[in-house]
C-alpha cells in the first residue's frame, strides 16, 4: 500500500473570486463541482477551491491510498485524532484527521478501488 500526496484544498470565503483569481493570475481553467466546489484543472498537481460555509481555514492537504480502512488505522496507530469519518464524494471515499502538530489533512481512495 502507498500513501502519495497529489491533492491540495484552498478554503475560500468567494469562491468565484478565487477562480477569477487563479485563472487571471496563472491561466489556470476551472471545472465546476457546483455553487460551493471547483477543481483547478492543470495547476501541476490536483487542487481544489471549496467554498461552504463549514470549510476549514487553511489549505488542506490530501494524501491518496489504495486502502482507506487500513489508512485510518493508521493514522489512529501514529496518533493522528479522526476530524471527519470516512464519507463518500464524487470519484471516491475519504476522511479528515489532525496530526499531533495540528495540521488538518484528508487521505482518499478512487472509487474504482
Amino acid at each position: 500500500m502507498t500513501y502519495t500526496l497529489d491533492y491540495l484544498e484552498f478554503s475560500s470565503g468567494d469562491g468565484q473570486g478565487s477562480q477569477k483569481f487563479f485563472a487571471e493570475a496563472f491561466g489556470w481553467s476551472m471545472t465546476s463541482y457546483g455553487p460551493e466546489y471547483a477543481a483547478i484543472d492543470d495547476a501541476g498537481i490536483g487542487v481544489g477551491i471549496h467554498s461552504a460555509a463549514e470549510r476549514g481555514a487553511e489549505p488542506l492537504a490530501v494524501i491518496q491510498t489504495t486502502d482507506l480502512k487500513k489508512a485510518v488505522a493508521d493514522v489512529v496507530a501514529a496518533g493522528g485524532v479522526i476530524t471527519k469519518e470516512p464519507y463518500d464524494f464524487p470519484g471516491g471515499r475519504r476522511f479528515h484527521f489532525r496530526e499531533p502538530g495540528g495540521n488538518e489533512l484528508a487521505v482518499w481512495t478512487s472509487a474504482e478501488e
